[in-house]
């Protein structure tokens, strides 16, 4: 019998996995690895590995014995080496499509909240300062354009969203034509159009070697003055020690969800900026978005280790 590794999970059970993955005739073994030596300590003769954080390294990845499909629980697949999973002919797969209406609307959230300046205004209220205006320049929606760059999956439902409140919509895509986004009423430009441009910047990107710091400090003294980024993607987008240093200076105002390094250092000077919201990696979550992201993973699982068209291919 085939034998099935969970390298490491923070959910409460794994029941739908094991029913999932033994009802197909596989083994699973569970364990909660938090290094190379540990994956390899028990994958190594493993056929299939689905993984939450642990490292799957080019190391790992020589190490493995028998394995032809790694699944990764969730989106982004910063903590495998897909190039070494490539050349060795294993393939990769992750679970996309489970909390695309949690992102997005953790996404808009953000974007609001800090358009209409609702933290600063609640600080300075509770302080004792009443003001019937609010700390900053405050623009009404229907002036305001609500840009992502991206125009994927999620993406899309932001600015779905934002429709509502009648923003102007933008996005930047290289890989999406003018005709898909103009049947959402969405506006194609380029990069520096929206950078220069945009109220609120949304990023909808993977993290590669092409993107990472794509907001860096350059990009970040051409956004325009009160300029809202939001981050709900991949920490390593953006550089957040130029991100903060724009921060104190009153010219943006931002809200993350990923960071470069998580936990964010308490020492980071992101803490201690004004005109910032931070949330902990939360946007995915919801009561349903867990069972659901369990459940797809597994599925993918099962349907790629037993030689069935598997759904979301990385490599």
């Amino acid at each position: 019998m085939e034998k099935v590794l969970i390298t490491d999970y923070g959910f409460k059970n794994i029941d739908q996995e094991k029913k999932i993955i033994t009802e197909a005739g596989f083994e699973l073994i569970a364990a909660q690895c938090k290094t190379p030596e540990d994956v390899l300590t028990y994958g190594a003769e493993a056929a299939a590995l689905l993984v939450q954080w642990a490292p799957v390294t080019a190391s790992v990845i020589d190490g493995l014995k028998k394995c032809r499909l790694i699944v990764r629980y969730g989106i982004g697949v910063d903590n495998l080496d897909l190039e070494a999973a490539q050349k060795k002919g294993i393939v990769v797969c992750n679970v996309p499509d489970y909390c695309i209406a949690e992102v997005a609307d953790h996404t808009v959230s953000l974007a609001l909240a800090l358009a209409r300046q609702l933290t600063e205004t609640h600080k300075r209220t509770v302080s004792g300062e009443w003001k019937i205006i609010p700390p900053d320049v405050a623009l009404p929606f229907y002036e305001m354009k609500f840009a992502t760059i991206g125009f994927g999956r999620i993406a899309r439902e932001v600015l779905k969203r934002a429709t509502s409140f009648r923003f102007k919509k933008m996005a930047y895509d290289p890989f999406v034509g003018k005709d898909d986004m103009e049947s959402l009423s969405v506006e194609k430009s380029n990069f520096d159009e929206i950078i220069e441009t945009a109220d609120i910047i949304s990023l909808h990107l993977p993290l590669t070697q092409q993107t990472h710091h794509i907001i860096n400090e350059d990009v970040l003294n051409r956004m325009k003055k009160g300029a809202i980024l939001v981050n709900t993607s991949r920490g390593g987008l953006i550089d957040t020690e130029a991100l903060a240093s724009r921060l104190a200076s009153g010219a943006l105002f931002a809200g993350l969800d990923v960071y470069e390094k998580e936990p964010l250092p308490v020492e980071h000077p992101l803490i201690r900026s004004k005109n910032v919201i931070l949330t902990s990696h939360t946007a995915w979550y919801s009561e349903r978005s867990v069972p659901t992201l369990q459940r797809m993973a597994a599925e993918e699982l099962v349907r790629g280790i037993s030689g069935s068209t598997v759904k979301n291919r990385v490599v």
